[in-house]
């Protein structure tokens, strides 16, 4: 951690953990961007219409415990990579390319990120089932049996 200038001041960092809480960490710095990636890449690690990913070229991720329990895979060939807990299988926080650029699953967090989605990407991949999902009804809760 770097010295700053007393007249500045820095935001907490942003706190994540996986489900089963076996995993815990903090992102210290901002978001440069927030996208709701619907690749098939994306589609697959989350089993849903598209990955929630936040992006960043400058935060700084440490893991309060667990680090152990994390597991990373990438795809060969590619900078795809996901990490995600040995225990529960939730998605993690992963370095992309050459260690340049932090992907965060939006999901992971236990605090707000402090940004919203900038952009739908890849929509051109997207799941044919996944249109005009704005018409369903919303319910507060899991459905009536």
């Amino acid at each position: 951690m770097t010295d700053r200038d007393p007249g500045t001041t820095t935001a907490p960092p942003t706190l994540g953990s996986c489900l089963c809480g076996s995993v815990r960490f903090s992102i210290a710095g901002g978001f440069d961007g927030f996208f709701l990636c619907h690749c098939q890449r994306c589609r697959k690690d989350s089993g849903s219409a598209h990955a929630s990913n936040l992006f960043s070229a400058t935060a700084r991720l440490q893991w309060l415990c667990g680090e152990d329990r994390v597991t990373r895979y990438r795809l060969p060939d590619t900078r795809h990579s996901r990490a995600f807990c040995a225990i529960c299988g939730s998605a993690l926080p992963v370095w992309q390319g050459n260690d340049e650029l932090l992907l965060v699953p939006a999901g992971s967090l236990d605090d707000e990120p402090g940004i919203r989605p900038s952009a739908h990407i890849f929509v051109a991949d997207r799941a044919g089932w996944d249109e005009q999902l704005s018409e369903l009804p919303c319910l507060m809760g899991p459905p009536a049996r």
